[in-house]
Protein backbone atom coordinates (compact mmCIF):
# COMPACT_ATOMS: atom_id res chain seq x y z
CA UNK A 1 0.00 0.00 0.00
CA UNK A 2 1.75 3.47 -1.05
CA UNK A 3 1.68 6.25 1.54
CA UNK A 4 2.81 9.58 1.29
CA UNK A 5 3.46 11.72 4.27
CA UNK A 6 3.53 15.53 3.63
CA UNK A 7 5.84 18.02 5.47
CA UNK A 8 6.85 21.86 4.99
CA UNK A 9 4.77 24.45 4.15
CA UNK A 10 3.97 27.23 6.35
CA UNK A 11 3.86 31.50 6.05
CA UNK A 12 6.16 33.06 3.92
CA UNK A 13 6.85 36.82 2.90
CA UNK A 14 5.98 37.77 -1.04
CA UNK A 15 9.11 36.64 -2.72
CA UNK A 16 10.75 34.72 -0.07
CA UNK A 17 10.94 30.16 -0.18
CA UNK A 18 9.72 27.47 0.90
CA UNK A 19 10.37 23.70 0.63
CA UNK A 20 7.57 20.77 0.48
CA UNK A 21 8.60 17.27 1.03
CA UNK A 22 6.48 14.20 0.50
CA UNK A 23 7.80 10.86 1.83
CA UNK A 24 6.73 7.97 0.65
CA UNK A 25 6.91 3.92 1.31
CA UNK A 26 5.17 1.42 -0.64
CA UNK A 27 6.03 2.81 -4.69
CA UNK A 28 9.59 0.08 -4.66
CA UNK A 29 11.18 0.22 -7.21
CA UNK A 30 8.67 0.48 -10.17
CA UNK A 31 8.35 3.39 -12.60
CA UNK A 32 5.31 5.45 -10.90
CA UNK A 33 4.90 9.18 -11.17
CA UNK A 34 4.69 11.80 -8.56
CA UNK A 35 3.21 15.41 -8.68
CA UNK A 36 2.57 18.43 -7.01
CA UNK A 37 -0.73 19.56 -6.91
CA UNK A 38 -2.47 22.55 -5.36
CA UNK A 39 -5.80 24.21 -4.61
CA UNK A 40 -7.24 27.79 -3.70
CA UNK A 41 -10.07 28.00 -1.63
CA UNK A 42 -13.43 27.53 -3.52
CA UNK A 43 -11.65 26.24 -6.53
CA UNK A 44 -10.31 22.73 -8.18
CA UNK A 45 -7.44 20.88 -7.54
CA UNK A 46 -4.30 21.73 -9.98
CA UNK A 47 -1.62 20.19 -10.83
CA UNK A 48 1.41 22.00 -11.06
CA UNK A 49 4.33 19.82 -11.53
CA UNK A 50 5.42 16.23 -11.83
CA UNK A 51 8.22 14.31 -12.16
CA UNK A 52 8.76 10.77 -13.63
CA UNK A 53 10.58 8.17 -11.48
CA UNK A 54 12.06 6.55 -14.46
CA UNK A 55 14.36 9.12 -15.57
CA UNK A 56 13.58 12.14 -13.51
CA UNK A 57 12.39 14.35 -16.12
CA UNK A 58 10.25 16.97 -14.94
CA UNK A 59 7.21 18.78 -15.64
CA UNK A 60 5.38 22.03 -14.68
CA UNK A 61 2.33 24.02 -15.37
CA UNK A 62 2.99 28.04 -16.74
CA UNK A 63 2.00 29.45 -13.24
CA UNK A 64 5.10 27.80 -11.79
CA UNK A 65 7.88 27.45 -14.40
CA UNK A 66 10.70 28.62 -13.64
CA UNK A 67 10.27 29.56 -9.90
CA UNK A 68 9.51 25.81 -8.38
CA UNK A 69 11.35 22.76 -8.63
CA UNK A 70 10.53 19.38 -8.55
CA UNK A 71 12.90 16.45 -6.70
CA UNK A 72 13.49 13.75 -5.57
CA UNK A 73 15.92 11.65 -3.58
CA UNK A 74 15.48 7.99 -4.17
CA UNK A 75 17.76 6.87 -1.18
CA UNK A 76 15.10 8.72 1.25
CA UNK A 77 12.21 7.82 -0.87
CA UNK A 78 11.36 11.50 -1.15
CA UNK A 79 10.24 13.91 -3.38
CA UNK A 80 10.58 17.70 -3.11
CA UNK A 81 9.18 20.81 -4.05
CA UNK A 82 11.11 23.99 -3.95
CA UNK A 83 8.80 26.84 -4.38
CA UNK A 84 11.00 30.31 -5.17
CA UNK A 85 9.58 33.65 -5.78
CA UNK A 86 6.80 33.35 -4.20
CA UNK A 87 3.82 35.51 -4.92
CA UNK A 88 0.27 35.27 -3.03
CA UNK A 89 -1.36 34.32 -5.56
CA UNK A 90 0.47 30.58 -4.78
CA UNK A 91 -1.54 31.01 -1.58
CA UNK A 92 -3.29 27.61 -1.12
CA UNK A 93 -3.21 23.88 0.27
CA UNK A 94 -0.19 21.80 -1.56
CA UNK A 95 -0.50 17.80 -2.26
CA UNK A 96 1.31 15.19 -3.22
CA UNK A 97 -0.07 12.51 -5.16
CA UNK A 98 1.69 8.90 -6.68
CA UNK A 99 0.37 6.86 -9.90
CA UNK A 100 1.65 3.45 -10.59
CA UNK A 101 2.08 4.15 -14.71
CA UNK A 102 5.30 5.30 -16.58
CA UNK A 103 3.89 8.68 -17.88
CA UNK A 104 3.33 12.38 -16.02
CA UNK A 105 0.39 13.96 -15.99
CA UNK A 106 -0.86 16.96 -14.46
CA UNK A 107 -4.84 15.47 -14.03
CA UNK A 108 -5.45 14.77 -10.54
CA UNK A 109 -7.86 11.90 -11.74
CA UNK A 110 -5.00 9.68 -13.24
CA UNK A 111 -3.38 9.28 -9.19
CA UNK A 112 -4.11 6.96 -6.76
CA UNK A 113 -2.53 8.13 -3.41
CA UNK A 114 -2.39 11.66 -1.83
CA UNK A 115 -0.65 13.36 0.72
CA UNK A 116 -2.60 14.73 3.25
CA UNK A 117 -2.27 18.26 2.11
CA UNK A 118 -0.68 21.14 3.31
CA UNK A 119 -0.98 25.13 3.48
CA UNK A 120 1.32 27.69 1.89
CA UNK A 121 0.70 30.97 2.79
CA UNK A 122 2.13 34.21 0.77
CA UNK A 123 1.64 36.88 2.88
CA UNK A 124 3.54 40.16 4.12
Amino acid sequence: QVQLVQSGGGLVQPGGSLRLSCATTGLGSTNYAIAWFRQHPGKEREGISCLRSADDSTYYSDDVEGRFTISRDAAKSTVYLDLNSLKSEDTAIYYCASRNRYQCTLMPYHFDSWGQGTQVTVSS
